[in-house]
């Protein structure tokens, strides 16, 4: 049986991750501070981001067949963190699977960017994530698959409570009428990576609903279906003009199936339902 170590197992993906994973596979998991409840006490550790030693040590005792990372942290300590463990399983048949951003692509809203765009970005967010990429994949070479991702969405995502909040205490949410974005829910993201997983695809892969919608419609199409709370929603423009911009991962991948793509609707749809 394949092991798996999920690096940051207590957070919206990794809970997905886990879930998804946990059948078929030896699943281990790492927390900060919230146990992972879905994981046995033995297959789960408690480790902070700058704990590189008992990160050395998490790996040599589970021995792991696949790392997924999807940590959040300091970006320095990040930087340190992935650049070590990619040290340790230089010489081991395991791979790293890193989750990445559409940030890295901050630089340019002019459209929309593909695996193959060359990542440019503005923010220290997205310097940092390209930066990691790069040393990953310096490093483990194709052994180091790399998934950026659009915002997350989930059941018990803080971006959908911040909705049901906004709405049960009459507070505005500012929204971008002009800035077109991608989507995607944890479970969606949870089965295209098993996927991935299982049929040791590499390279980098774009992960995002398969249509395109402004960041206002989006949300008008949420508030609409959850009563007639349009009103809450405060219209500005990206960039003070009117001209559109892009936020979005595109994709010139082939190789994931339709079942397991996903539209806005259906992420909707399923955080309705």
């Amino acid at each position: 049986m394949v092991k798996i170590l999920i690096l940051g197992g207590s957070g919206l993906v990794g809970r997905a991750l886990i879930n998804e994973l946990n059948e078929g596979h030896d699943v281990y998991g790492t927390f900060a501070s919230s146990v992972i409840t879905s994981l046995p006490g033995d297959k789960q550790f408690q480790l902070e981001v700058q704990e590189i030693g008992k990160l050395v040590e998490i790996v040599s005792l589970i021995q792991p067949d696949i790392v997924i990372s999807c940590l959040r942290g300091e970006f320095d300590h990040q930087l340190k963190f992935h650049k070590r463990i990619a040290e340790v399983l230089r010489n081991t048949k395991s791979r790293l699977y890193f989750f990445s951003t559409t940030n890295v692509f901050d630089g340019d809203f002019s459209k929309s960017h593909v695996e193959t765009d060359p990542p440019i970005a503005e923010s220290d967010y997205g310097k940092f994530k390209i930066e990691c990429e790069k040393m990953l994949k310096d490093i483990l070479a194709d052994r180091a698959i790399i998934l950026r991702i659009p915002a997350i969405w989930g059941k018990n995502s803080r971006r959908w409570n911040l909705i049901q909040e906004s709405i049960k205490n009459n507070k505005s949410i500012d929204v971008y009428s002009n800035l077109i974005c991608n989507n995607l829910l944890d479970v969606d993201l949870a089965r295209q990576l098993r996927f991935i997983i299982e049929n040791n695809l590499k390279g980098i892969f774009h992960m995002g609903s398969a249509d395109t919608m402004s960041q206002s419609q989006f949300f008008e199409q949420i508030l609409s279906k959850l009563g007639d709370n349009l009103d809450l929603l405060q219209y500005s423009l990206f960039e003070d003009n009117s001209q559109t911009y892009y936020f979005m991962l595109n994709t010139n991948r082939n190789d994931l199936p339709e079942s397991l793509k996903s539209t806005n609707k259906d992420i909707i749809s399923y955080l309705l339902g």
